[in-house]
């Protein structure tokens, strides 16, 4: 539901506010007096052309905002969107203080609010709206069919993933049998092997300098004062230097804690020695091992270039490309059963839309009748209104035609009425299938109605606000009357320039208006009677 807007430079509009009830809101006035330029901000809001013309002679820009309240399965939400036309340049948009693309308005328009009127943009005019006006009528059950198309749509995008027809599924199968070959063959376990390889390498191809190296840290560490090689002690290797330094430190208590340290790391340092005397009489040179070392780390870098960055994605591109060519190997006894089951889902599809067809045919002549009668009561007699229901699948597309007169042609309701027909055959449909957003919004429908038509078009409108908001500009006072609220829309001419200004009359304001409307003479006491009988005070 509406509950604000405002309007700043916008036409003949400097700076508007206006505040929205619920039920039915008439917006009256002299013509010319802005009550359209209301709605068509109301438009330009909701995603609507915008022209630099829009703008207020003198301003930088228009602004548009309008604060609606929706239903949800949440409770009620506040959502606000603002609409900013320059002068020069781009129109910008935002949705709850947001700013957004103004085609984001475009799609929330269709949710909140209906306008109805000759240049406004129809809803009810898409085959899309017009389906679903007749299925609500209809009590149309779509749940079977839309479960059917939707496992239709799963079943094609699984015969899809399966690669194409048998050709290429044979075709991607040999790729993927060699590359699951190749990297098979390797026989790969660990996804640290190739580091691991490059150490070796890297020993086995400076055996002799790395023995010389771990030599000398050896005889550094437990050097004697004969050969370090005899393993003697009481030389003058680093051992041999912690072991002195220990004695000297034993026996006095103060220094029981650096003692122990210094022995700790004597016992961590002839480890080390222990594993470098190892080294020295454990390495040899082996160049057969080097060059299969050097094989196998190509073999890995061969393999790495075409299957991944590093080993571990070689194995998983490994994995799912085993899975993928048994997936292939298997693809057309899968592609078969998936067949048989599409074949079985496309029967039962076309046996569910002809049922949805029948219901939407069996309601599209009560349909178009009950709207031609709510026509005849809103000064369209002879009107016609054809729900068109196509003659295969589930009908589509829908489609509701109009002969504004008798002896015209029935077409499209885009094509077939003026902007005030075409707005009272909207009001039709909707009082005969209620649904659709909860705001109405009427401009015109008054047109060329008058007499008894007018009191049925104010009636009929009083009906649908039961229950939508409903908000309609109108020159007729048997219309404005039935409203629950009524906002006079006045031009004034204020320091040479002219200003729209809007305001809620009620008691006997709103009896001076509606006179006004009547006869062109506020201040006529017959046509304040007049008012008040049509106001029932």
């Amino acid at each position: 539901m509406l509950t604000d807007l405002r309007v700043r430079d916008l036409g003949v509009i400097e700076d508007l506010s206006l505040s929205f009830e619920g039920g039915m809101t008439a917006l009256t006035g002299e013509t010319g007096a802005g009550k359209t330029l209301v709605v068509e901000a109301l438009q330009l809001v909701l995603g609507g052309r915008a022209t630099p013309t829009l703008v207020r002679a003198g301003a930088t820009e228009a602004l548009v905002e309008a604060r609606f309240l929706r239903e949800t399965s949440e409770g009620e939400r506040e959502i606000v969107i603002a609409r900013a036309v320059p002068a020069e340049g781009r129109s910008r948009a935002w949705i709850d203080g947001r700013m957004a693309p103004v085609s984001a308005l475009s799609e929330i328009a269709s949710e909140l609010v209906e306008i109805h009127g000759q240049h406004a943009h129809q809803s009810l005019v898409t085959p899309a709206a017009q389906r679903a006006v007749l299925d609500a009528y209809a009590g149309t059950d779509l749940t079977p069919m839309q479960q059917l198309r939707a496992g239709l749509r799963a079943l094609d995008a699984a015969v899809g993933a399966l690669g194409g027809d048998e050709q290429q599924r044979a075709r991607e199968a040999d790729v993927l049998r060699y590359q699951v070959a190749e990297i098979s063959a390797a026989h790969l376990s660990d996804p640290d092997e190739d580091d691991q390889l490059r150490h070796t390498e890297m020993r086995l191809a400076d055996a002799g300098a790395h023995r010389e190296a771990a030599a000398h840290a050896w005889e550094l560490l437990e050097a004697t004062s004969g050969n370090a090689s005899d393993g003697g002690g009481g030389g003058d290797g680093v051992l041999a230097r912690l072991a002195e330094a220990a004695g000297l430190l034993a026996g006095r208590e103060a220094f029981d804690d650096y003692r122990q340290r210094i022995n700790a790391s004597a016992i961590d340092l002839s480890d080390v020695g222990r594993a470098l005397r190892d080294v020295v009489e454990g390495w040899e040179d082996d160049p057969e091992r080097l060059v299969e070392v050097q094989e196998r780390r190509r073999l890995l870098s061969d393999l790495r270039r075409k299957y991944g960055a590093d080993l571990a994605a070689v194995m998983v591109f490994a994995r799912d490309a085993a899975a993928r060519l048994d997936d292939l190997e298997n693809a057309e006894e899968k592609a078969a059963r998936l067949e048989a089951e599409r074949a079985r889902l496309v029967k039962e599809l076309a046996q569910a839309e002809e049922k949805v067809r029948l219901v939407r045919t069996k309601a599209a002549a009560r349909f178009g009748a009950l709207v031609g009668e709510r026509l005849a009561d809103l000064a369209m007699a002879g009107a016609r209104v054809e729900m068109r229901v196509g003659p295969a699948g589930a009908g589509d597309p829908i489609e509701a035609a109009l002969g504004a007169n008798v002896g015209e042609p029935v077409l499209p309701l885009a094509k077939a009425a003026s902007g005030g027909e075409l707005a009272r055959a909207m009001l039709a449909i909707r009082l005969v299938a209620m649904g659709g957003p909860q705001t109405m919004v009427f401009d015109e429908v008054d047109a060329g109605v008058g007499g008894a038509a007018a009191l049925a078009l104010g009636s009929a409108l009083g009906e649908v606000s039961r229950s939508r908001q409903v908000l309609v500009v109108t020159h007729l006072a048997q219309v404005a009357a039935r409203a629950d609220q009524q906002i006079t829309v006045q031009k004034d001419e204020i320091g040479g320039r002219t200003l729209t200004s809007a305001f809620p009359v009620e008691g006997e304001a709103r009896v001076i208006e509606l006179s006004r409307m009547l006869s062109g003479h506020p201040d006529s006491d017959v046509a304040r009677a007049h008012a008040r009988e049509l106001l029932g005070v």
